[in-house]
C-alpha cells in the first residue's frame, strides 16, 4: 500500500503529464487550411467543442492510468494503457501533420481496440478505471466513424 502523498504525487504527475502532452499534441497538429478544404459529414461538432472534451477525458485516461499504476504497475493492464496512450498521441501527426485521414485511421483503429481492451483488463480488477474509459471509447468510437466519414467523402 502506498502513504497519501505518494499516492497523490501519482495523480498529480499522470494527470500533469498527460494534459501537457495531450495539449501539446493538439497545439503541434492544428487542422489548418488543409483541414478546412475536406468535405465534412453532417455530424462534424463545432471545433470549439474539442479541447474541452479532450481536457476531461485526458484526465479521466490520467486517472485511470494512475490507479493502474498503485495497483499493478507491471501488469498487461498497464501495458496496454501505455499502448493505447502512444497511439492517442500518435493519431494528430498521423491525421493532421501527415494530412491523411487514411493513417488516421491506421492508428485510431487499433486505438479504439487499446482502449476496450483496457477496459475488459480492468473490468474485474479495477472497475473505477474500466469505467473512466467509457467515455473515452464513446468518443474514439465517434471519431473514428468522423474520420472514416472523412475519409471515405475525400
Amino acid at each position: 500500500m502506498f502513504p497519501p502523498m505518494k499516492k497523490a504525487l501519482t495523480y498529480i504527475l499522470f494527470i500533469t503529464v498527460i494534459v501537457g502532452l495531450g495539449a501539446l499534441s493538439g497545439v503541434s497538429n492544428m487542422p489548418g487550411e488543409w483541414y478546412q478544404s475536406l468535405e465534412k459529414p453532417f455530424f462534424q461538432p463545432p471545433p470549439w467543442i474539442f479541447g474541452p472534451v479532450w481536457t476531461t477525458l485526458y484526465v479521466l485516461i490520467a486517472i485511470a492510468g494512475a490507479r493502474t499504476w498503485l495497483q499493478a504497475p507491471a501488469s498487461g493492464r498497464m501495458q496496454v494503457w501505455f499502448m493505447q496512450m502512444i497511439l492517442n498521441f500518435l493519431w494528430s501527426p498521423a491525421f493532421f501533420g501527415y494530412q491523411s485521414p487514411i493513417l488516421g485511421l491506421v492508428v485510431i483503429i487499433p486505438l479504439l481496440v487499446a482502449i476496450l481492451a483496457f477496459i475488459r483488463l480492468s473490468w474485474n480488477a479495477d472497475r473505477v478505471s474500466a469505467w473512466l474509459f467509457v467515455p473515452y471509447a464513446a468518443w474514439v468510437t465517434f471519431a473514428t466513424l468522423l474520420n472514416l466519414s472523412i475519409a471515405v467523402l475525400n
